[in-house]
């Protein structure tokens, strides 16, 4: 599985290959970290350099304190990240936006009906996909204008599943 991680605006791709072994934008290191004192304590071997870091959830991402210096961490896995990318470019256009379906998948639940006004980054429907569940959120204010998919139904990549306008 690939990662994008973001560290004051420097985005970096991190493949894990194995337990042991992740690729950092193309160069291979080998690692090792677990959890010491606590689940906010990390130990961690990079290429026998041995280090520990401090790393506390945010609502933002994570917050890591390494070697003295404070850093702000966003991760996102390469799914995650097409489903951004997909709803930045759609929220572009003010025009009437068409919530499509990023891949093919299982309607979980529309939390929603036509009529209702509704708040940029409000849950519109959950898409299960391989085993996870995915929040397709608002890209603006709006009015449904349109709800094409119940709890059940399967869809196709790039289904319309919800209007708003």
């Amino acid at each position: 599985m690939k990662y994008i991680a973001t560290i004051d605006d420097k985005t970096y791709e991190i493949e894990v290959n194995s337990e042991c072994e992740i690729t950092l934008d193309g160069k291979s290191f080998s690692i090792d970290f677990l959890p010491i004192a606590s689940p906010s304590i990390i130990s961690l071997l990079l290429d026998g350099q041995s280090f520990e870091a401090h790393v506390n959830p945010t609502d933002a991402g994570w917050e890591v304190f390494l070697l003295g210096q404070r850093y702000l961490v966003t991760v996102e896995d390469e799914r995650q990240q097409r489903l951004r990318e997909v709803s930045s470019v759609q929220a572009a256009h003010r025009e009437a936006f068409q919530l499509k379906a990023p891949m093919p998948g299982l309607v979980v639940a529309v939390p929603i009906k036509e009529g209702e006004q509704v708040e940029q980054g409000a849950n519109l429907v959950v898409l299960e996909s391989m085993k996870m569940q995915n929040e397709l959120k608002a890209p603006r204010d709006g009015e449904v204008i349109g709800v094409r998919v119940k709890p059940g139904d399967n869809v196709d990549q790039e289904q319309v599943l919800v209007i708003l306008d």
